[in-house]
């Protein structure tokens, strides 16, 4: 992508990878270097910088325009979902690495997902989702990111959304959609 642009007003961002908050002042000149699931990372004379979805208009981008349909197949989806566990893993599929071009679900970084109705018949969302370093300071902003798209589903009550180590990561989690967008196959 590599745009280069003037940012149109003072936003909030995440320092990558640390994760840290940084504010990033109007007038700052930007490279977005990436642009999936709604979010934006840009190049600073500060390093790496994730822009959310709802703030995507300090880049001078309609945030209408910014949604992208995803692709809702995935051989990292199981087969045995129920309809409203595929609506999650498919919102999954809209968090990214900001550092990766690949979702979370193709990267094969979530392990699990369950959604649980109580006796109220309220719907929760469990997720257990892992990073590919144990060490990546943007853990929580992914997991963030995770857990406010799963609430964008009309049934979703309440979500949680776990990191976990074990199993550790590889690549050979990846699906084979990911290894094609990685020029791995």
């Amino acid at each position: 992508m590599h745009s280069s642009l003037e940012l149109k007003r003072e936003v909030d961002a995440v320092q990558i990878p640390s994760g840290d908050l940084i504010k990033l002042p109007l007038g700052m000149k930007v490279i977005i270097t990436q642009s999936l699931g709604g979010t934006y990372t840009v190049a600073t004379d500060f390093g790496l910088a994730r822009i959310q979805a709802a703030d995507v208009d300090a880049l001078g981008i309609d945030p209408e325009a910014s949604k992208k349909e995803q692709d809702s197949t995935s051989s990292n989806i199981p087969a045995d979902v129920t309809d409203l566990e595929g609506q999650v893993w498919n919102q999954l599929k809209n968090v990214y690495d900001p550092e990766i071009p690949v979702n979370i679900v193709d990267l094969g970084l979530v392990y699990d997902c369950k959604v649980e109705t109580d006796a109220e018949g309220k719907n929760k969302a469990t997720v257990k989702m892992t990073l590919t370093a144990p060490g990546c300071g943007m853990g929580p902003t992914i997991a963030a990111d995770a857990q406010s798209r799963i609430m964008t589903i009309e049934e979703m009550d309440d979500a949680a959304v776990e990191l976990v180590w074990d199993p550790a990561w590889n690549q050979g989690m990846i699906s084979v959609e990911g290894k094609m967008k990685l020029g791995m196959i």
